[in-house]
């Protein structure tokens, strides 16, 4: 058995669900590397005078995908796609090269890395971490045009 840890939770709050407020961002990307959206989700929830409740993100792409990731040190990013370029390299002899030999790889990050996210709205704003901000990864080399999902749902402000 292991040791109580010191663990406290908020009391807990109740809202209706009544509000459902959607839109298309479109994303133009310059190539492999991350764009920050986490601006634009909060200019969107902003908007839709959410209170609290619940946003999704979903990339309507199979080559680029979404995460939550530091925004204080350039330099994790630059780790996390070493990290996954030696995960899915381009050179590893795919089956799958129709689009050019990053399309494979692409594929294979987004399935590590994700299609989707849900981030918690709390008194009208995101509940991301001091140090969390929310990224599209564009996995493919040459620039793309992207289309991320934004959907809140929750109570608004009247």
């Amino acid at each position: 058995m292991t040791s109580p840890k010191s663990v406290t939770r908020s009391a807990p709050s109740t809202v209706q669900a009544a509000t459902v407020s959607s839109s298309l961002l479109t994303v133009q990307t310059s190539g492999h590397g991350f764009t920050d959206l986490t601006g634009e989700a909060a200019k969107f929830i902003n908007e839709v005078r959410a209170r609290d409740g619940a946003l999704t993100l979903f990339i309507r792409h199979t080559s680029a995908s979404l995460t939550i990731q530091e925004n204080a040190d350039p330099s994790v990013l630059v780790d996390l796609t070493t990290a996954l370029s030696r995960l899915a390299p381009e050179n590893a002899g795919w089956t799958h090269d129709t689009e050019g030999p990053d399309d494979m790889p692409a594929h294979i990050k987004t399935m590590l890395t994700g299609a989707s996210l849900q981030v918690p709205v709390l008194n009208g704003r995101l509940a991301l971490g001091t140090w969390q901000a929310i990224y599209l990864i564009e996995h493919r080399r040459r620039p793309h045009r992207r289309e991320v999902v934004l959907q809140f749902v929750g109570s608004a402000i009247p």
